[in-house]
């Protein structure tokens, strides 16, 4: 049977007075709701600039975890996922007319993960960010919605170039700006063992892939690892609200699909 053990930490840094990222989670009650729903993690930043950030990422998180709660006993979180983040974009859309009219905007990142089985299913909007890190090595699963981005994706600009690019902080989608968004969403096999990492831009635009992947290796416990992440965001400068959920994978229930339907591989 799928386990876990997670850990999260979100703090405002050292320059800003108030935090506008939000994270959240729901956790299976009991052995039967392991199987049957899952576990779910969810993490969000407020857009810089926007008024009312701290209230968007919340609210879209709140949505989520709620979504979540709500599910039907066995749905499958590929086609999940998709929806729970189109209803917190839609949350957040119809909180934001009431402050447009007042010549204001809301907006916020988004990044959610689902477990159960023997798999992972991460869906994200923004550049809040998905990694999996497994055999000392890191693997960054999501990709940002980022004007950069998009231009290293085009060929015109590289990876170098783009961490010092002035769009590297442009969102091209956000939770909140349109009434309908579209998801990035992908599945991958877990193992015994693997670490996912979910954060905001306050942690790796400060603190390189690199040492975040040293900071996990070096800390088998999660809840240090959460700290020192922070602390090594806040070292560099702080300049950023920062929130890391960790959760590590002790162990599966191999599953295969038929029809649809998961049945026990032995």
């Amino acid at each position: 049977m799928l386990d876990l053990e997670f850990a999260e930490r979100t703090d405002p840094g050292k320059v800003r007075s108030n935090n506008e990222d939000a994270l959240g989670h729901v956790l299976p009650m009991g052995p039967a709701q392991v199987q049957s729903q899952g576990w779910f993690f969810a993490t969000a930043d407020g857009m810089g600039g926007h008024e009312q950030g701290e209230v968007a990422s919340a609210l879209a998180v709140m949505t989520a975890l709620e979504g979540f709660r709500k599910i039907p006993k066995g749905v499958m979180h590929v086609s999940l996922l998709p929806r729970l983040v189109q209803e917190a974009n839609a949350a957040v859309y119809d909180a934001g007319l009431a402050t447009a009219l007042r010549g204001a905007r809301m907006g916020t990142t988004f990044v959610a993960c689902a477990l159960r089985f023997d798999s992972a299913v991460v869906s994200h909007v923004g550049d809040s960010r998905c990694y999996l890190f497994r055999n000392g090595n890191g693997t960054q699963l999501t990709r940002d919605h980022t004007m950069a981005a998009e231009q290293v994706r085009l060929g015109i600009l590289t990876k170098e170039e783009a961490a010092a690019h002035d769009g590297r902080h442009v969102l091209t989608r956000s939770l909140g700006n349109e009434l309908f968004v579209a998801a990035d969403t992908l599945t991958v096999n877990i193992l015994p063992g693997d670490v996912l990492l979910l954060c905001t831009d306050g942690l790796y635009g400060y603190v390189p892939d690199t040492a975040i992947l040293q900071i996990i290796l070096r800390n088998s416990d999660l809840e240090k690892a959460a700290d020192a992440l922070v602390a090594a965001a806040n070292e560099a400068g702080g300049q950023d609200n920062v929130s890391v959920q960790l959760i590590r994978v002790k162990a599966i229930e191999r599953m295969g699909l038929y029809r649809g339907r998961p049945y026990r591989l032995l």
